[in-house]
């Protein structure tokens, strides 16, 4: 069901929430709380500022950590009818001026730390005490370029990419309002990393649109994320499959989450195992909802809901509204239920395109339709599992290995905390697999891996070789970084 009446400009909720519940929790972090009435009051002396300084649809930077500061600066920029374009503050120094440099920033919204390592930029607090105007723009239209988010990078150089209020508002209304049943007098907890798509979405927009309220976390930690759940009245948790995770592993086998509130948990942004999900809702007594989105989409395409089938494995059914196709990747031909294909969408939360890159654009978006680059199957009820992407297929001696599985099988091995694998070019077969794997005492036993993953699944998946590191490389949503890894067996 689509929540409709949720599709309207932000600044139009932010004032509605002020004039109905203005005293309100909004957002709050480790060191504010700021009420609807405080929300609106800030982001229109905000938008103020920002609309002396740039004209409509000029580009604002934005390089801050997760606090409630951050929240204010990206509705800000949104009330200014500028575009907000989010760079990872935890990124090198070279990957920070990339982005500000190819997002073609007009203003430069940071803190001290990012205006040291940036060479300037101007804080929130500087912001808000200099308003010169009456009233911001407040006339962003639904349709026009409102944020720049950048991908997540796993293959090479990270892309700009262009979405709307509406497209992003659409995820709200066909996905979190009806499927979480986020609306006011939900609290949802987030460490999601808020420059990214999904956190965006949900520990924003989402929450302005439906005037929930949030509890924003500077960084994920298992000790913290309990705390919060035993001590406030959260009743919903946003994460990625490695928080889930540290977060069963800290349980244990006859744990229970001690949180009186929390009723659902929602992961995204890499693919959730099924081992993952059932561990996790034993241990916690609540259910783990499973979804598939990327930057381009504006985050969601597919949905677990909390009342009807959850196939294991399944990242759930596409939103209402969103059409999807799975393909054959050199034919273009659609494939039948249970067989492996490209995973194509069409629907109001695909991107306008990527910043200053046509060619990208023009080969991304074809035909009406948002070429992923995922693989996935669908079963014949359309519930969706991704199984990897073309592009990082391991073709061993002409048989398809898809890393997701091997990393799922070899990450259930008792002695491996974390895993990744990646193809090692191989003179003889074309390509290896090798895995990377991070142990949970001070070493782990490669042939002892490689035989634990030779009793699940056929011999040409297994690793040929194993490594140990220290941590695998992940983008901010949880994706594994497999240029990264390749480099280092390079």
């Amino acid at each position: 069901m689509l929540h409709a009446d949720l599709i309207r400009p932000l600044a139009t909720a932010l004032h509605d929430h002020a004039q109905a519940r203005g005293d309100e929790l909004a957002f709050a972090d480790d060191e504010r709380r700021c009420s609807w009435g405080e929300l609106e009051d800030r982001t229109r002396r905000l938008g103020c500022a920002l609309a002396e300084r740039v004209a409509p649809g000029d580009v604002v930077a934005i390089s801050m950590g997760n606090r409630v500061e951050a929240v204010e600066a990206y509705l800000a920029v949104t009330r200014a009818a500028a575009v907000g374009a989010f760079l990872n503050p935890a990124a090198a120094d070279s990957e920070l001026r990339y982005t500000l440099d190819d997002c073609g920033a007009d203003v430069l919204i940071t803190d001290a730390d990012g205006r040291e390592r940036l060479g300037g930029g101007v804080t929130v607090e500087e912001l808000a005490a200099d308003d010169g105007r009456a009233s911001p723009r407040d006339d962003l239209d639904l349709d026009a370029p409102a944020w720049m988010l950048y991908t997540s990078g796993t293959t090479g150089r990270p892309k700009g990419v262009l979405l709307t209020q509406r497209s992003c508002l659409y995820v709200v209304a066909a996905c979190w309002a009806p499927a979480l049943g986020l609306r006011a007098g939900e609290c949802l907890l987030s460490p999601l990393p808020l420059f990214h798509s999904y956190a965006l979405n949900i520990s924003v927009v989402a929450i302005v649109a439906t005037g929930a309220s949030e509890r924003v976390l500077p960084r994920f930690s298992t000790d913290r994320v309990l705390e919060l759940l035993r001590t406030r009245p959260i009743t919903l948790l946003a994460g990625v499959p490695t928080m889930f995770h540290y977060l069963a592993d800290a349980l244990g086998e006859d744990g229970r989450l001690d949180a009186q509130a929390l009723r659902a948990c929602v992961s995204a942004g890499a693919i959730l195992p099924a081992e993952l999900t059932e561990r996790f809702e034993a241990r916690a007594a609540v259910p783990l909802l499973d979804g598939y989105g990327i930057t381009e989409t504006s985050t969601m395409v597919t949905m677990n809901w909390p009342d009807g089938a959850r196939p294991a494995g399944s990242c759930g059914l596409p939103l209402p509204g969103c059409a999807v196709r799975l393909v054959d990747p050199g034919t273009g031909a659609d494939v039948e239920p249970g067989e492996e294909g490209e995973l194509l969408v069409r629907g109001p939360q695909v991107m306008l395109g990527y910043h200053n890159r046509p060619q990208d654009t023009a080969e991304a978006l074809r035909d009406g339709w948002y070429h992923s680059g995922d693989l996935a199957r669908a079963d014949p009820h359309g519930f969706l599992t991704i199984t990897g992407r073309i592009k990082e297929l391991i073709i061993r001696g002409g048989e398809n290995i898809y890393p997701a599985e091997v990393e799922q099988a070899v990450a259930q091995h008792p002695d491996v905390e974390d895993a990744a694998v990646v193809g090692r070019p191989d003179e003889a077969l074309g390509e290896v697999v090798a895995a990377f794997v991070v142990p949970r005492g001070e070493d782990v036993d490669a042939d002892a891996v490689k035989a634990f993953v030779g009793e699940h699944l056929a011999g040409f998946k297994v690793p040929a070789e194993v490594h140990a590191i220290d941590v695998i490389p992940r983008t901010g949503s949880g994706k594994v970084q497999r240029h990264k890894l390749a480099k280092r067996l390079a």
